[in-house]
Protein backbone atom coordinates (compact mmCIF):
# COMPACT_ATOMS: atom_id res chain seq x y z
CA UNK A 1 0.00 0.00 0.00
CA UNK A 2 1.39 3.51 -0.46
CA UNK A 3 2.46 5.80 2.00
CA UNK A 4 1.76 8.89 2.75
CA UNK A 5 -1.52 8.33 0.88
CA UNK A 6 -3.88 11.36 2.71
CA UNK A 7 -7.55 11.32 1.13
CA UNK A 8 -9.14 14.62 1.81
CA UNK A 9 -12.81 14.59 2.62
CA UNK A 10 -15.56 17.16 3.47
CA UNK A 11 -13.59 19.95 2.07
CA UNK A 12 -16.55 20.76 -0.07
CA UNK A 13 -14.48 20.27 -3.85
CA UNK A 14 -14.91 18.77 -6.33
CA UNK A 15 -12.88 15.66 -6.79
CA UNK A 16 -11.54 14.47 -10.32
CA UNK A 17 -11.22 10.45 -9.90
CA UNK A 18 -9.84 8.12 -12.13
CA UNK A 19 -9.27 4.30 -12.00
CA UNK A 20 -8.12 1.59 -14.28
CA UNK A 21 -9.07 -1.88 -15.43
CA UNK A 22 -6.48 -4.84 -13.52
CA UNK A 23 -3.04 -4.16 -15.20
CA UNK A 24 -4.70 -1.67 -17.80
CA UNK A 25 -6.21 -4.24 -19.57
CA UNK A 26 -9.19 -3.20 -22.19
CA UNK A 27 -11.73 -4.62 -20.36
CA UNK A 28 -14.48 -2.53 -20.69
CA UNK A 29 -16.22 -3.39 -23.76
CA UNK A 30 -19.35 -1.39 -25.44
CA UNK A 31 -21.67 -3.34 -22.94
CA UNK A 32 -20.00 -3.28 -20.39
CA UNK A 33 -19.64 0.59 -20.31
CA UNK A 34 -23.24 0.24 -20.57
CA UNK A 35 -23.13 -1.65 -17.55
CA UNK A 36 -21.18 0.59 -15.35
CA UNK A 37 -22.49 3.66 -16.32
CA UNK A 38 -25.90 2.09 -15.28
CA UNK A 39 -24.05 1.10 -11.91
CA UNK A 40 -22.82 4.84 -11.59
CA UNK A 41 -26.25 5.94 -11.61
CA UNK A 42 -27.87 3.40 -9.09
CA UNK A 43 -25.06 4.76 -6.90
CA UNK A 44 -25.25 8.40 -7.30
CA UNK A 45 -28.40 7.67 -6.49
CA UNK A 46 -27.54 5.73 -3.11
CA UNK A 47 -25.16 7.76 -1.85
CA UNK A 48 -26.04 11.28 -2.61
CA UNK A 49 -23.25 12.93 -5.13
CA UNK A 50 -23.72 14.67 -8.00
CA UNK A 51 -21.59 13.85 -11.26
CA UNK A 52 -20.13 16.83 -13.37
CA UNK A 53 -18.59 14.49 -15.95
CA UNK A 54 -17.37 10.96 -16.64
CA UNK A 55 -16.04 9.02 -19.24
CA UNK A 56 -15.40 5.67 -19.88
CA UNK A 57 -12.79 4.43 -21.77
CA UNK A 58 -11.86 1.07 -22.75
CA UNK A 59 -9.23 -0.01 -19.73
CA UNK A 60 -9.81 3.11 -16.88
CA UNK A 61 -12.78 5.73 -15.96
CA UNK A 62 -12.35 8.94 -15.25
CA UNK A 63 -15.57 10.71 -13.26
CA UNK A 64 -15.61 14.48 -11.88
CA UNK A 65 -17.97 14.26 -8.99
CA UNK A 66 -18.98 16.54 -5.78
CA UNK A 67 -18.21 14.49 -2.32
CA UNK A 68 -20.98 12.43 -1.62
CA UNK A 69 -24.17 13.40 1.63
CA UNK A 70 -23.32 9.39 2.80
CA UNK A 71 -20.28 8.17 3.14
CA UNK A 72 -16.74 9.42 1.30
CA UNK A 73 -15.51 9.12 -2.26
CA UNK A 74 -13.68 6.07 -1.38
CA UNK A 75 -17.06 4.53 -0.18
CA UNK A 76 -18.06 4.98 -3.40
CA UNK A 77 -15.44 3.94 -5.54
CA UNK A 78 -15.63 0.82 -3.47
CA UNK A 79 -19.16 0.26 -3.93
CA UNK A 80 -18.93 1.11 -7.67
CA UNK A 81 -16.18 -1.24 -8.24
CA UNK A 82 -17.20 -4.06 -6.43
CA UNK A 83 -20.76 -3.59 -7.81
CA UNK A 84 -19.78 -3.92 -11.28
CA UNK A 85 -17.18 -6.42 -10.99
CA UNK A 86 -19.35 -8.75 -9.33
CA UNK A 87 -22.30 -8.50 -12.07
CA UNK A 88 -19.14 -9.30 -14.42
CA UNK A 89 -17.99 -12.32 -12.75
CA UNK A 90 -21.15 -13.52 -11.92
CA UNK A 91 -21.88 -13.74 -16.02
CA UNK A 92 -18.26 -15.33 -16.73
CA UNK A 93 -18.57 -17.41 -14.24
CA UNK A 94 -22.01 -18.68 -15.16
CA UNK A 95 -21.48 -18.25 -19.23
CA UNK A 96 -17.30 -20.52 -18.49
CA UNK A 97 -17.17 -24.48 -19.20
CA UNK A 98 -17.18 -26.59 -16.18
CA UNK A 99 -13.07 -26.06 -16.33
CA UNK A 100 -13.04 -22.69 -15.72
CA UNK A 101 -15.71 -22.57 -13.13
CA UNK A 102 -12.68 -22.62 -10.28
CA UNK A 103 -10.78 -19.73 -11.93
CA UNK A 104 -13.83 -17.11 -11.84
CA UNK A 105 -12.78 -16.17 -8.55
CA UNK A 106 -9.24 -15.40 -9.07
CA UNK A 107 -9.90 -12.83 -11.97
CA UNK A 108 -9.44 -9.04 -11.36
CA UNK A 109 -11.37 -6.72 -12.65
CA UNK A 110 -9.92 -3.39 -11.34
CA UNK A 111 -6.84 -2.23 -9.87
CA UNK A 112 -6.85 -1.81 -5.78
CA UNK A 113 -6.41 2.24 -5.56
CA UNK A 114 -7.93 4.99 -7.36
CA UNK A 115 -6.41 8.81 -8.38
CA UNK A 116 -8.47 11.39 -6.03
CA UNK A 117 -7.16 15.50 -7.62
CA UNK A 118 -8.88 18.12 -5.42
CA UNK A 119 -10.90 20.72 -8.70
CA UNK A 120 -10.23 23.42 -6.36
CA UNK A 121 -11.45 26.29 -8.50
CA UNK A 122 -14.13 26.56 -11.41
CA UNK A 123 -10.50 26.85 -13.42
CA UNK A 124 -9.38 23.38 -12.82
CA UNK A 125 -13.20 21.97 -13.05
CA UNK A 126 -13.43 23.66 -16.68
CA UNK A 127 -9.58 22.19 -17.53
CA UNK A 128 -10.80 18.27 -15.70
CA UNK A 129 -14.01 18.36 -18.05
CA UNK A 130 -11.94 19.30 -20.74
CA UNK A 131 -9.49 16.46 -20.31
CA UNK A 132 -12.12 14.00 -19.90
CA UNK A 133 -14.17 15.07 -22.83
CA UNK A 134 -10.62 15.00 -25.10
CA UNK A 135 -9.64 12.10 -23.58
CA UNK A 136 -11.38 9.59 -26.34
CA UNK A 137 -9.86 11.82 -29.20
CA UNK A 138 -6.21 12.15 -27.78
CA UNK A 139 -6.78 8.10 -27.41
CA UNK A 140 -7.54 7.52 -31.09
CA UNK A 141 -10.74 6.51 -30.62
CA UNK A 142 -12.58 8.80 -32.32
CA UNK A 143 -12.06 11.84 -34.35
CA UNK A 144 -14.40 14.10 -32.04
CA UNK A 145 -15.66 13.72 -28.67
CA UNK A 146 -19.23 13.55 -29.34
CA UNK A 147 -18.65 10.37 -31.26
CA UNK A 148 -17.74 8.41 -27.69
CA UNK A 149 -20.94 7.71 -26.34
CA UNK A 150 -19.54 6.70 -22.55
CA UNK A 151 -18.91 10.38 -21.69
CA UNK A 152 -21.04 13.61 -20.84
CA UNK A 153 -19.79 15.35 -23.36
CA UNK A 154 -22.77 15.26 -25.15
CA UNK A 155 -25.26 16.54 -22.55
CA UNK A 156 -22.39 19.93 -22.25
CA UNK A 157 -22.57 20.21 -26.28
CA UNK A 158 -26.24 19.40 -27.27
CA UNK A 159 -28.01 18.87 -23.49
CA UNK A 160 -28.50 15.10 -24.34
CA UNK A 161 -29.36 13.34 -21.13
CA UNK A 162 -27.29 10.29 -20.83
CA UNK A 163 -27.50 7.27 -18.33
CA UNK A 164 -26.48 9.40 -15.62
CA UNK A 165 -27.65 12.50 -14.59
CA UNK A 166 -25.72 15.19 -14.62
CA UNK A 167 -26.31 18.40 -12.72
CA UNK A 168 -24.62 21.44 -13.43
CA UNK A 169 -26.08 23.85 -11.29
CA UNK A 170 -25.06 22.77 -7.52
CA UNK A 171 -21.40 22.41 -8.02
CA UNK A 172 -21.07 25.68 -10.06
CA UNK A 173 -21.28 26.75 -6.33
CA UNK A 174 -17.51 25.65 -5.48
CA UNK A 175 -18.47 25.41 -1.88
CA UNK A 176 -16.04 24.87 0.98
CA UNK A 177 -12.62 26.35 2.55
CA UNK A 178 -10.56 28.54 0.17
CA UNK A 179 -7.79 26.37 -1.08
CA UNK A 180 -5.54 28.03 1.65
CA UNK A 181 -7.12 26.40 4.27
CA UNK A 182 -7.74 22.82 2.50
CA UNK A 183 -3.58 23.12 1.64
CA UNK A 184 -2.93 23.94 5.29
CA UNK A 185 -4.20 21.05 7.25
Amino acid sequence: MPRNLHRRYDTGHLHFITSSCYRRRAFLTPKRCDLFLQILEQVRRRYHFIVVGYVVMPEHFHLLITEPERGTQSTVMQVLKQRFARRILRSKCRNSGQGELWECDRVHVWQRRFYDFMALSEKKKIEKLRYIHRNPVKRGLVASPELWQWSSFRFYAFGEPGPVFIDTKKPAEMRGPRPADVVSR
